[in-house]
């Protein structure tokens, strides 16, 4: 069907159930970041494949809202399908609100799928709405109808997280979660959360091993909503052990229609369909959301273990890059590819973490790019080559940030390069007390470049989980200019990934995955520290403390390709601080590596 066809049949549907618009987001009942095949209603339904955007329809208009990122994209592919393009955060483009306010008549009936929206969005839609005479319905899925060739559910095979890797039991997971939610019961709608706290995994999001499902814990039971197909015998029987029993994916709704507790439920998680089920909900943020961000002693161990394991796949990948690329026939498209096969090479590999950014020349400019067949281009030995990439592994996910030169470059590129190493460092050598937040430590990413009038608009850090989503706790802890008050306590594993970004010429940014760690002074933890940093002391004896003080490991371990760096831009703290990183990379990944990647990691690792 072409788009204006699947339109009509929308709008057929529409004139038959008395609906004036329907809105379509990107979303899927679990409000993940990667969206299923099967919930992917608003690409079919407008033709336009971006990851953001929302579709809305009426019985005689089409329009469809996206940001910046995507504004050529969408021009180009919603091209003779009726849509009208509204561009997000432009000056002029009006609000879905706004726009169906003008389009519709009062006392119109807007429509919206429970199940894909979350209780929060549906509020604040139907208040919005309310406003312009405009009604709001959410009990109609019109794909179901519709999309004839719709794709099922995933159901690909649930496995365990063994404790070998995860480090404590579900069922411990368990009694930990009820000893904060007391008599009530609660739901988790979060895919990341179900996976946590049940050690359960799967393949049915992309780049992350989420199996699909709902989990309800009451004072005395624990069910996990799945589809049985997913479930093998060997599944059930842990499920079993740790005291968890298994019921349909569909039944959610019935069965909390019949829980007679009051029952905690996050809005801005759970979609409205199972939110509205509850008979009497409880408003406040899932416990475990807080819980799974700090890494017990089992997981921090494995995470080591799997950065340096990707970190032997970065060093074999840069150094085939640099060698190969003078030779010709490479393209962004192929770089990928084998960076993927290098990390494919190590033990327990299960794919990668999230769609590799590699941004050659004027495309590193581009925040978020990813090429694909008709954006891919050649990349010759000369200028910048950004590489943003992470793998998964059943030890830990991994996500690092490593910009390449391949040959002559501009006063500017190196400029921008040690300007935003500057920020790196200094971020990622901070030294800070107790309660101490990643907005208040933001700026020492940025300092640096605001001194020349540059600056990023994407956030400095976000947290990584283990064997899990490559942007956790995103409500949480981040490094961020807008405000975040989650203080950066030990345990958390957060990002330090500031850039700098010339359109039309080139893109740089250094990063790694940190962990917050107490503040070891002697450096006797191996922890990179700002050398001479001391602790306040003199406030003991009149009774003052000022610490305990956190700083950060860096659990990335992949050398910073030294030829760009102005070294006379660096404090003498600054290169010291580096060129003990470079050391502790060569150390830690030497004896993983031949003695050909070994020469060549020596050198790349040399003083400056």
């Amino acid at each position: 069907m072409k788009t204006t066809e699947k339109v009509e049949a929308l709008r057929s549907l529409m004139r038959r159930e008395g609906i004036g618009a329907f809105i379509t987001p990107s979303t899927d009942p679990h409000t993940g970041e990667y969206v299923p095949e099967r919930w992917k209603s608003r690409r079919w339904i407008s033709g336009f494949t971006g990851s953001a955007g929302t579709a809305v329809v009426t019985l005689d208009k089409a329009a469809l809202w996206t940001d910046s990122r995507y504004f050529i994209q969408a021009t180009e592919q919603l091209a003779g399908s009726g849509y009208v393009l509204m561009k997000e955060k432009i000056e002029g483009t009006p609000s879905i609100t706004e726009w169906l306010g003008s389009v519709l008549p009062k006392g119109s009936v807007v429509a919206v799928d429970g199940w894909v929206n979350t209780t929060a969005d549906v509020e604040d839609l139907e208040k919005e709405l309310r406003a312009y005479g405009l009604t709001l319905r959410t009990d109609i899925d019109p794909y179901e109808e519709i999309w004839n060739d719709r794709p099922a559910p995933p159901l690909s095979k649930a496995f365990v997280q063994e404790v070998k890797y995860a480090g404590e039991s579900a069922a411990s997971k368990i009694a930990r979660i009820r000893e904060k939610t007391g008599q009530n019961a609660l739901v988790l709608s979060s895919l990341e959360e179900v996976a946590w706290t049940l050690n359960l995994r799967a393949d049915d999001v992309a780049y992350t091993p989420f199996v699909l499902g709902y989990v309800v814990i009451t004072p005395t039971d624990t069910l996990l909503y799945t589809y049985k197909e997913k479930v093998t015998a060997e599944v059930e029987a842990y499920l079993k052990a740790e005291g968890v029993g298994l019921r349909p994916y569909e039944s959610i709704v019935d069965d909390l229609g019949r829980l007679d507790m009051p029952v905690c439920v996050q809005p801005n998680k759970t979609n409205h369909a199972v939110y509205t089920a509850i008979k009497t909900p409880v408003r406040k943020d899932s416990p475990v959301g807080k819980m799974l961000i700090f890494k017990n002693e089992t997981e921090i161990k494995c995470f080591r273990n799997a950065m340096e394991k990707d970190g032997v796949a970065m060093v074999k990948w840069m150094k085939w890059t640099l060698e190969n690329v003078p030779k010709g026939g490479q393209t962004e498209l192929s770089l990928s590819a084998k960076l993927e096969a290098f990390r494919a090479e190590q033990p327990l590999f299960k794919g990668i973490s999230f769609e590799s950014i590699m941004g050659y020349a004027h495309h590193g400019a581009i925040v978020h790019y990813d090429p694909t067949p008709e954006t891919d281009i050649p990349v010759k030995p000369e200028g910048l080559l950004l590489i943003d990439s992470g793998g998964q592994y059943l030890d830990g996910t991994t996500d690092i940030t490593r910009t390449i030169p391949l040959g002559p470059l501009t006063w500017e590129m190196r400029r921008d390069y040690t300007l935003v190493l500057k920020g790196w460092i200094r971020l990622g050598s901070a030294v800070f007390p107790k309660g101490t937040c990643g907005t208040q430590l933001d700026a020492f990413a940025r300092e640096a470049m605001w001194k020349y009038g540059i600056n990023y608009l994407h956030g400095t850090g976000h947290g990584v989980g283990q064997f899990m989503s490559v942007h956790e706790g995103i409500d949480l802890h981040q490094f961020r200019m807008q405000w975040r008050p989650t203080p950066l306590l030990p345990g958390m594993t957060i990002t330090d990934e500031p850039g700098i970004y010339i359109e039309g010429s080139h893109g740089v940014r250094h990063e790694d995955t940190m962990l917050v760690v107490n503040a070891d002074f002697t450096g006797k933890n191996g922890v990179v520290n700002m050398p001479g940093a001391k602790p306040y002391d003199g406030g003991e004896a009149a009774g003052i403390t000022f610490g305990p003080y956190y700083t950060f490991e860096h659990l990335t371990l992949c050398p910073i390709l030294t030829s760009p760096i102005l070294v006379e831009m660096l404090t003498e703290e600054e290169r010291k601080w580096f060129n003990q990183y470079q050391q502790t990379v060569y150390e830690r990944l030497a004896p993983r590596l031949d003695e050909e990647h070994r020469v060549w990691l020596k050198e790349i690792c040399k003083e400056i």
